[in-house]
C-alpha cells in the first residue's frame, strides 16, 4: 500500500505519495517570491504559508497519484532539522493524520533523507537501489554543508560538516553583497557563465585542511573588502560577470576537492552529491569532471529531487518500514537541531 510523505523544513510546503519505490506524485509549493522582498526566509511568514498550502499539496499528491487517505498504508513527515514554526506545521499534520487513519508515522531527518535522492530517478521517478554502493555523500544547500560516509543503506557517518557558513549561505551573502537578488544562488550561476573564474583570486578556505571540515565565512568577508577596494566594479557586466565566476569557483573548489579526497581515503567507488547547491551547473560540471578522472562512480540528485520535497522523506520512510524501523512515538515533539551523526 502507499504511503503519504510531507516536508515543511522552510519554505517549500510538499507532499508526495510513493509505493514500492516509486514516486507516485511529488507535489511542491515554493514561497521564494513571498520571501524575495525580504533577502531571506521569514519564519513566520514561511509558517503562515504552510498552513495555507498544506492541505491542498497534500490533495494534490493524493489525487495526482490516485490514492485515497484510507488506502495509505503509513504517513511520515520530516522531523528537523529546520525552521520550528514550519517543521510543526507538517509534522503535526501527519502525526494527526496517521492517528487518525491507524497508520505507522514516521518523523525524519531531512539530511538523512537527502543521502538517498541521488538514488531516484527516470520517469515517472524509481528508487532503484539494486545500484547502490558505499559512498561518499555531499549534502549542501542554503544552511548546511556536510559530508557523509554512507557505508550501506542506512548506515552513514558524517564526515564533516560546515563550522561557520555553509555554501549556499555564501553564495547568497555574497551575492547580497554584489545587489543580486534573493537567492542569489542561481543568478551567480547564471552570471558565471559569461565570466572569467580566474579573473579574481579568492581563497578557498580549509581546502589544505587534512579534515573533512568546511568553512566559507572567510571568502564572504574576503568579497566584501573587495568590493570595498574595488568601488564601481558592479557597474561593469563584464566585471560583475567574472567577480561571479570567480566566487563560484572558489566555492565549487572546496566542495569537490574535499569529496573527492575523502572518497579516495575511504576507498569507495562512489560519490553522491545533493541539496539544493547541487543545481549548480559548475558543481555538477566540476564533479562529474574529477569523477571521471579518478575513476569514480557519480550519481547527483535530479534537479527536481535537489531542493526541499516530500518525495525523499517518502523513498527513506519506505526503506525503514522495509527494516521494521520503530513507528515515530504519538507524542513525539520535533527536533529542530537534529544533527546528522
Amino acid at each position: 500500500m502507499p504511503l503519504l510523505a510531507i516536508e515543511t523544513s522552510c519554505d517549500e510546503t510538499s507532499a508526495a505519495v510513493v509505493h514500492q519505490g516509486r514516486v507516485l506524485s511529488n507535489v511542491v509549493s515554493s514561497q521564494i517570491s513571498l520571501h524575495a522582498e525580504y533577502g531571506g526566509v521569514v519564519p513566520e511568514l514561511a509558517a503562515r504559508e504552510h498552513l495555507r498550502n498544506l492541505l491542498p499539496v497534500a490533495r494534490a499528491a493524493l489525487g495526482e497519484a490516485s490514492v485515497t487517505a484510507d488506502q495509505l498504508d503509513a504517513v511520515a513527515a520530516t522531523r528537523g532539522p529546520g525552521l520550528p514554526s514550519a517543521l510543526m506545521v507538517g509534522f503535526r499534520a501527519a502525526q494527526a493524520a496517521a492517528f487518525v487513519l491507524g497508520r505507522p508515522f514516521l518523523g525524519l531527518n531531512h539530511h538523512e533523507a537527502h543521502l538517498y535522492s541521488p538514488w531516484v530517478s527516470g520517469q515517472p521517478p524509481l528508487a532503484d537501489f539494486s545500484k547502490f554502493q558505499p559512498n561518499v555523500s555531499l549534502i549542501v544547500s542554503g544552511g548546511h554543508t556536510i559530508l557523509v560516509h554512507v557505508r550501506s543503506e542506512l548506515a552513514h557517518r558524517v564526515l564533516g560538516s560546515t563550522v561557520d557558513d555553509a555554501a549556499g549561505e555564501c553564495f547568497d551573502k555574497t551575492g547580497k553583497l554584489m545587489g543580486l537578488p534573493y537567492p542569489a544562488g542561481p543568478e551567480i550561476d547564471r552570471l558565471a557563465e559569461g565570466g572569467n573564474p580566474k579573473a579574481y583570486d579568492f581563497p578557498r578556505p580549509m581546502i589544505n585542511d587534512p579534515n573533512d571540515d568546511f568553512s566559507f565565512s572567510g571568502l564572504k568577508t574576503s568579497v566584501r573588502y573587495f568590493l570595498r577596494d574595488h568601488p564601481g566594479l558592479l557597474d561593469d557586466t563584464q566585471r560583475l560577470r567574472d567577480l561571479c565566476a570567480s566566487v563560484q569557483a572558489a566555492i565549487v573548489d572546496v566542495l569537490v576537492t574535499k569529496a573527492i579526497r575523502a572518497a579516495k581515503r575511504l576507498d569507495v567507488g562512489c560519490v553522491t552529491a545533493s541539496g539544493g547547491v547541487t543545481c549548480n551547473r559548475s558543481l555538477r560540471q566540476r564533479l562529474s569532471a574529477a569523477c571521471e578522472r579518478e575513476r569514480l562512480t557519480l550519481r547527483l540528485a535530479g534537479k527536481g529531487l535537489c531542493t526541499d520535497n516530500a518525495a525523499m522523506i517518502g523513498i527513506l520512510a519506505e526503506r525503514k518500514l522495509a527494516v521494521r524501523t520503530d513507528a515515530t512515538l504519538s507524542d513525539a515533539d520535533i527536533l529542530p537541531n537534529w544533527a546528522l551523526e
